[in-house]
C-alpha cells in the first residue's frame, strides 16, 4: 500500500528451518521507522533460530504520518502477511507480534484492536483480520493520556483503553529505571488487564533504562513465549 505517496513496505526474513509460524516485528522507535532492508536482524536472531519466519513491518515516520495513521498502516501490514500466508509458508491463524518502545505500543494496538477488516472492502487484503495471537514486547507506551503532551487522539491510540477478555497472551519486559517510558506504563496495562481477568506477564529488569545490554538474551524468552502460545494452538488446529 501507500501513505502520502510513499510505499508501505516489509521485509520477510526466513529461517533455515521454518516451523510454519510467523512473528511480525514492528520496526518503530518514537514512531519513526526505517527503510526496507534495515531490519534489526540481530534482534530477530533468537526467533529465526527457533524457526519463526519474521516480518519486519515498517511505517511512514512522524511527522509525515500521525500515530493513528501509523496504527492503520501496521494493521494493513498484518492483513497483508495473513493474506499471503500460504506463499510465506506460515499458519494464518497464529501470528505473533513483537517490538520495543513505539514498536511495543503498536504491537499492543494490534493485540487490543486488531480484527477483521470490512467484508465489502474492494482490496481483498483489507478484508483480512489484523488480529494477532500472542505478543512479546519491550517497554511499550500504553496510556498516552498520561505521557506528557500530545495533539493525537490519545484515547483511541492508547492500548490500555481497549483491553477486552479476548486479549491474546502478552509478555512485557520493562526496566525500572526507564525515564523515557516509565515502568508504570506497563504496570497500568497489566493491572487493567487483571481487572478483566486477563493475565499479562510483566518482567521487570532491575536497573534497566530504555534498553539494556542483555536484551538479546531476553529475546530468547520471547521465543519461549511464542513457542508456548503459538505452537500448541497451531498444533491443535
Amino acid at each position: 500500500g501507500q501513505r502520502n505517496d510513499q510505499p508501505l513496505v516489509l521485509d520477510v526474513i526466513r529461517p533455515l528451518n521454518p516451523n510454519g509460524l510467523g512473528v511480525a516485528f514492528m520496526v518503530s522507535g518514537g514512531w519513526k521507522s526505517g527503510k526496507a532492508g534495515e531490519a534489526p536482524v540481530l534482534m530477530m536472531a533468537p526467533l529465526l533460530r527457533r524457526g519463526y519466519t519474521v516480518f519486519a513491518i515498517y511505517h511512514i515516520s512522524q511527522p509525515k504520518a500521525t500515530v493513528m495513521e501509523i496504527i492503520e498502516d501496521v494493521n494493513r501490514g498484518i492483513r497483508f502477511v495473513r493474506h499471503h500466508a500460504e506463499e510465506y509458508g506460515i499458519d494464518p491463524d497464529h501470528i505473533g507480534v513483537s517490538g520495543g518502545s513505539a514498536g511495543g505500543h503498536l504491537s499492543l494496538m494490534l493485540a487490543t484492536r486488531g480484527g477483521p477488516g470490512p467484508a465489502d472492502a474492494e482490496d481483498p487484503v483489507d478484508r483480512e483480520s489484523s488480529a494477532v495471537q500472542a505478543a512479546a514486547i519491550f517497554f511499550p507506551v500504553t496510556d498516552l493520556l498520561n505521557l506528557g503532551q500530545s495533539t493525537e487522539n490519545l484515547r483511541d491510540c492508547s492500548p490500555i483503553y481497549h483491553i477486552t477478555p479476548d486479549l491474546p497472551p502478552i509478555l512485557i519486559y520493562h526496566g525500572d529505571a526507564d525515564t523515557l517510558t516509565p515502568l508504570e506504563q506497563s504496570e497500568w496495562f497489566r493491572d487493567r488487564a487483571a481487572e478483566q481477568d486477563v493475565d499479562v506477564k510483566l518482567v521487570v529488569h532491575p536497573g534497566g533504562e530504555h534498553g539494556w545490554s542483555t536484551m538479546l538474551w531476553d529475546l530468547r524468552k520471547f521465543a519461549d513465549w511464542f513457542d508456548e502460545h503459538l505452537k500448541p494452538a497451531a498444533a491443535g488446529g
